[in-house]
C-alpha cells in the first residue's frame, strides 16, 4: 500500500499516519507492506517517522518523481507548487492496483475501513 501525503508534521497528515500507526495490528494481520511517500526531504521524513512512531517507512520524493508518476501532485497547494496529494493505492502481489483514492481536498482523511477492506480482497 503506497500513502502519499501532502506535508509531514502538519495536522491532517499526523493524524492520517498516526491513525495507520494506531490501527496497525489490523494491517499486519493482513500480511501488507506499507509505504507512506511525500515531498519532503529524507531528513524531514526520517524525523517525522521517529517522532511519531510510524511502524512503516516513510519515503521522501523530494524530485517529486513518485508522485508525478502517479498522478497525485498538486499545481498550487496553498502557494506551494509540487506538493502531493493525499492518495491511497492499494498494489495487489499481482500487481494490479486494487484501491485507488485521491483526493483533490488535503482536509479529507481517506477511509481506513475501505482500505482495510481493499487489502482483504486483494491477491
Amino acid at each position: 500500500m503506497l500513502l502519499f501525503f501532502p506535508l509531514a508534521y502538519s495536522s491532517v497528515c499526523t493524524t492520517e499516519l498516526c491513525t495507520i500507526r494506531d490501527r496497525w495490528g489490523e494491517f499486519a494481520a493482513l500480511d501488507t507492506r506499507v509505504f507512506g511517500i511525500s515531498v519532503d526531504s529524507p531528513f524531514v521524513t526520517a524525523r517525522f517517522r521517529r517522532d511519531e512512531r510510524v511502524p512503516f517507512p516513510l519515503l521522501s520524493d523530494f524530485n517529486r518523481e513518485a508522485s508525478r508518476a502517479y498522478g497525485v501532485l498538486y499545481d498550487d497547494f496553498y502557494g506551494l507548487e509540487g506538493v502531493s496529494k493525499r492518495a491511497v493505492f492499494v498494489i495487489g502481489t499481482d500487481g494490479i492496483v486494487h484501491m485507488a483514492w485521491v483526493s483533490e481536498d488535503a482536509d479529507v482523511e481517506p477511509d481506513y475501513d475501505a482500505i482495510r477492506e481493499a487489502l482483504r480482497t486483494a491477491p
